[in-house]
Order: structure tokens, then sequence, then C-alpha cells
């Protein structure tokens, strides 16, 4: 799962440019079961993707909904550099 975390770099970059930071880290901590739901979907859909960067970072976004611990560290992550870049 440490694999994983490369990509959080570029994805909190991503939700700041489009100044959804804070959106997705409160909807990433209120969204309980659904996290699993979406992530099951996910997990179904990566064979469509093939392989290649965009499917890696599907997977990782799968694996990141399915885990709990996992959500809780990238939200924290997104806080700080939230903090960070005020």
């Amino acid at each position: 799962m440490q694999e994983n975390r490369a990509y959080w770099p570029t994805w909190a970059q991503f939700l700041q440019d489009r100044g959804a930071r804070e959106l997705v880290a409160s909807l990433l901590e209120g969204s309980g079961p659904l996290r699993i739901i979406a992530s099951q979907f996910m997990f179904a859909g990566r064979p469509f993707l093939g392989s290649g960067t965009a499917a890696n970072q599907w997977q990782a976004i799968a694996n990141l909904l399915d885990d709990q611990e996992q959500t809780s560290s990238f939200v924290s992550f997104l806080r700080e550099e939230d903090s960070k870049s005020k």
C-alpha cells in the first residue's frame, strides 16, 4: 500500500488546483459504507482500463476507498497540505 501514497501529492495538487481539497476530505470522512461500495465498482471497472499509469492510479484510488485507515491517512494528508498552502 505504500506505493499508493506516491500518488497522494499529485492528487492533492489536482484537488487544490480545482479548489476541491476540503470538499473531498469532508466527503471521504463522511461517506462511511458508500466508500466501500464505490471501491468495489472501481475494482470491477479496472479491467477495462488495461495497463498504464491511469489504471494504476484507478487501482490506488480503489484501494484507498476500500481501507478506512488509508482513507483517514489521506484525509490527514490533504488537510496538512492545505494548511501548508495557506
